[in-house]
């Protein structure tokens, strides 16, 4: 059995998890590998011994069991960007905040060796959605994909800007807003949620477009078949534009067309029997809070 580690930072208060995971996974002869940066970071923290390393180059292939992402969700989202279409089922123990996707508590971390070892979970695939657009975008090196959302927004800039929006060649609407989140199931309980998009369970076969701040008040966020193409153009007073995939940022010259359709692979979430995506949104959304219930 072979496991990939990988965090983004060193959470001081969860340390002592993070080396019993380590000891766990040696305890059951698992190969393990680390993140180079992640490794160094726990060798000049914990006096953590050398293992394998893996990169967003090499290291990594389809043979891995499974992959720990430690942190918040954040880190998950960047987790994505090195398993790609591998194949590799990846799971969150949460050292974060919120904890949509991260759903593992830090101090249960020898359950969830043990659960994995004797197959006691599931596997959930998650859509993600992929770009495409004129040129290179260096930012993104070559790694087109989001499992959140794809967003286009303002820069350097007070102004609305304006998004062109086709689905399938035929024109829609151009929204007057400070931008639009073409999000998937599993972005709908992110940035689209806070922008008052619905909550979608994580394996319906669709989209979410729901703009940013609109001014014509009359936009309302829009659910659409998984199998649309949409294409965005934006104009506005500036020159430039952001576009972000999940966390990662870049700028794009106003007018240049940009397409959006759902990736060719999914992300394989792991999932055990005592939670649920049900039970994670009435905790985290607060459902059910109110005293009258």
């Amino acid at each position: 059995m072979k496991v990939a580690i990988y965090g983004q930072q060193y959470p001081q208060e969860a340390g002592s998890n993070i080396m019993e995971l380590l000891h766990e996974l040696e305890k059951n002869q698992v190969q393990i590998a680390v993140e180079r940066s992640f490794l160094e970071t726990l060798k000049n923290q914990e006096n953590c011994k050398e293992f394998a390393i893996f990169t967003h180059k090499e290291g990594l292939d389809p043979s891995f069991d499974l992959f720990i992402s430690i942190g918040g969700d954040g880190t998950i989202l960047r987790a994505v960007t090195y398993i790609g279409n591998l194949g590799i089922p990846v799971v969150g123990v949460n050292t974060g905040r919120l904890g949509f996707l991260s759903i593992i508590k830090k101090n249960e971390v020898k359950d969830l060796v043990q659960d994995f070892i004797s197959g006691n979970y599931s596997i959930v695939e998650r859509s993600l959605v992929q770009l495409r657009t004129e040129g290179e975008i260096p930012e993104f090196d070559g790694r087109y994909y989001a499992l959140n959302e794809v967003t286009v927004s303002r820069k350097d800039t007070t102004s609305m800007i304006t998004v062109e929006t086709h689905l399938n060649g035929e024109y829609l609407t151009s929204y007057w807003s400070d931008g639009l989140i073409v999000a998937t199931p599993t972005g709908s309980t992110g940035y689209s949620l806070s922008c008052g998009g619905p909550v979608l369970m994580p394996t319906v076969k669709s989209l979410v477009i729901t703009p940013i701040a609109p001014h014509n008040l009359n936009a309302r966020p829009l659910v659409i078949s998984d199998d649309t193409e949409i294409r965005l153009k934006v104009s506005g007073r500036e020159d430039f534009h952001l576009v972000s995939l999940d966390s990662r940022v870049a700028t794009l010259k106003h007018g240049q067309e940009i397409i959006i359709t759902k990736a060719d692979f999914v992300i394989k979430m792991v999932a055990f029997p005592k939670g649920s995506f049900f039970k994670t949104i009435r905790k985290k959304l607060l459902w059910g809070q109110d005293r009258r219930n």
